[in-house]
């Protein structure tokens, strides 16, 4: 196969293989994005009198069957083509011929991958603050139906005052809708419109109206200067990413909490039978397996956060080959993270307390009694913790 950029000998088969990494396999969750960029596009050269109208007709009713083909099976993009870009524009090309190689006047894959991208992110930012609300919302529900249920609050692994169940959940729920805040906020840096940049260098001679394909395509603003827009390169990403690991930060601690009150020795909780899974050998055994492989998932997004930060880090400005290797970690820090919070949110709807196996150690009230003494006696907090921790010593 002859892509669309080569100017001689067709490209080696390893060399093509190792510069199309995991793109041909990872790209078919853009072609929509794709698709709805390359029609703004071509409207906005037809707008500009750079393209005909029947030729532009031509390109979005072929993008539009491409897209519709694509979702229902009947093309997948494959090693050959590299990329989305290249499958789209290959494909269009064969089935409206000449006006099908005009749809990239004007343009680069450098801001057509991020126009793309970036389109994907907004979907998948809305995506991903939903579940996280959605697990708040079930810790919220729990707290209501089970949250006069004393619980021991521990500091260090010990019994250290008295909690409930409903401040366990609401503080959970507390935090997890902070991550979700931070997630929508993540939006700042991916709702600028890349399309234009071409290159990095804007497109020289060329009217290009900016603004246009920025309407259609709802971003908020144009990304100014041109330059600009391959120096943020991998800033969007990692600024979501950093979000979903603070997000995968507090369902792993929801989750390790969980895990211990699930121990037999514990036995605070009871999982639905329908998330836990058998042993192989244990006849006995229900294996709380979610939980534990939330609790690693932590591990899969800061390894992410790492490697986006890595690859972007100390490149000149310009468009650098290097960033290719960031659409791995980034894709799989949204699928990591939106199928944790999505199994979570489940897990906890069906979450059971055992009150009659969750004991206080009476020594659980002992900052409550100095407190009191404060509030009684008149005396200083420090001699009012002095006497009650001798009166615990008597005990002992």
């Amino acid at each position: 196969m002859k892509r669309l950029w080569d100017k001689g000998e067709p490209l080696d088969q390893q060399v093509l293989r190792y510069t199309a990494g995991e793109d041909h396999e990872l790209d078919g969750r853009l072609v929509p994005y794709d698709v709805r960029a390359s029609i703004a596009h071509a409207a906005m050269l037809c707008e500009q009198q750079l393209i005909a109208e029947d030729d532009f007709t031509a390109i979005r009713d072929g993008l539009e069957k491409l897209a519709t083909d694509h979702e229902s099976g009947k093309w997948s993009i494959g090693l050959d083509d590299e990329d989305v870009h290249t499958a789209l524009e290959t494909r269009l090309t064969d089935a409206i011929g000449g006006a099908g190689k005009r749809v990239h006047l004007g343009r680069s894959r450098n801001d057509q991958v991020l126009g793309a991208l970036r389109l994907y992110l907004l979907d998948a930012t809305n995506d991903l603050e939903a579940v996280a609300r959605t697990v708040a919302q079930a810790l919220r529900k729990l707290a209501k139906r089970e949250g006069d249920i004393e619980l021991p609050g521990y500091t260090h692994m010990q019994q250290g005052m008295p909690s409930s169940v409903a401040l366990w959940a609401e503080g959970f729920a507390a935090e997890v809708d902070d991550d979700a805040d931070g997630i929508a906020a993540a939006v700042r840096r991916i709702d600028k419109n890349p399309l234009g940049s071409a290159a990095g260098y804007g497109t020289p001679g060329l009217p290009v109206d900016r603004d246009q394909t920025r309407k259609a395509l709802n971003f908020a603003v144009v990304h100014e200067p041109v330059t600009a827009v391959q120096l943020s390169r991998g800033k969007a990403e990692a600024g979501l990413v950093f979000e979903l690991c603070m997000l995968m930060q507090d369902l792993g601690k929801l989750a390790a909490d969980l895990l211990i009150f699930y121990t037999h020795e514990f036995a605070y909780v009871r999982l639905p039978d329908n998330m836990t899974t058998g042993s192989s050998i244990m006849p006995q055994k229900r294996n709380p397996d979610v939980l534990e492989l939330v609790r690693g998932a932590t591990a899969t997004l800061n390894a992410a956060l790492t490697e986006i930060l890595g690859i972007s880090a100390k490149l000149g400005s310009g468009y650098q080959r290097d960033l290719q290797r960031i659409k791995p970690p980034l894709f799989r820090a949204i699928d990591v993270a939106g199928a944790s919070a999505d199994i979570m949110a489940q897990l906890v709807a069906g979450i059971g307390f055992v009150p009659e196996n969750i004991e206080l150690d009476p020594s659980i009230y002992a900052a409550e009694k100095a407190n009191q003494l404060v509030m009684d006696k008149g005396i200083s907090f420090r001699d009012a913790y002095r006497r009650v921790a001798q009166e615990l010593n008597k005990d002992d």
